[in-house]
């Protein structure tokens, strides 16, 4: 069993370790065990699949990337060394397998991709569709929607979003993260996080604005 004053650890990542139970679960993932490794994933799993889910905007390829991220946590195990909240590392991994699929489903236009599977109400997630608008808007619409024709004005106002402006804002929105937290996560500036995500929010208001208005 590992211990927080154990190789490759600054005294840094020891504070870290001592504040974050994810951290020290890692460290014993690092030393070897399976139940640490299944603890993190029960933690994790259902958080990571939904920023997927909404970045990539089809639930089976987002379990696929799911199980990717997972993989490549554990394949890291030997080299991890604690600097960060372990979301924030988990994250950064997430991240770069989001925009590897994004970028991947840029380069083959011919592939359908299944509509963003949402449900009424709450999700998985725990945030519920109009959560969803609001994260762009901050508005709510003027008439009752459709379940369909919400799903296609929430699909095609994220998917209108730039790659890192996407990822960026459902780390803010999904994952609570701080701009600091954001830019950690995506090698990024704080202001360069907080300039993707005026960027994402004026996006979003230009595409959902009429429907507020109007309740098109």
């Amino acid at each position: 069993m590992s211990t927080i004053t154990d190789r490759n650890l600054s005294s840094s990542g020891q504070e870290v370790a001592l504040r974050d139970p994810d951290v020290r679960l890692m460290l014993e993932v690092r030393e070897g065990s399976a139940a640490a490794f299944e603890k993190l994933m029960l933690h994790f799993q259902g958080r990571v699949l939904s920023v997927l889910k909404h970045a990539v905007g089809n639930q089976e390829l987002a379990r696929d990337l799911t199980q990717d991220v997972f993989l490549r946590v554990y394949r890291a195990r030997l080299n991890y060394v604690p600097g960060a909240k372990f979301s924030t590392w988990l994250f950064t991994i997430v991240n770069n397998v989001a925009l590897n699929a994004l970028r991947g489903k840029s380069r083959r236009p011919e592939v359908q991709f299944g509509q963003m599977d949402f449900k009424p109400g709450v999700d998985e997630s725990g945030f519920s569709m109009e959560d969803t608008i609001q994260a762009g808007s901050e508005m709510m619409p003027t008439r009752q929607i459709d379940k369909m024709e919400l799903n296609e004005i929430v699909k095609h106002a994220i998917d209108s979003l730039g790659e890192r402006q996407k990822i960026a804002t459902l780390l803010h929105r999904f994952e609570g993260m701080s701009y600091s937290e954001i830019a950690e996560t995506m090698e990024l500036t704080p202001q360069a996080v907080k300039s993707l995500l005026c960027r994402a929010r004026l996006t979003l208001k230009e595409i959902l604005l009429p429907y507020v208005e109007s309740g098109k």
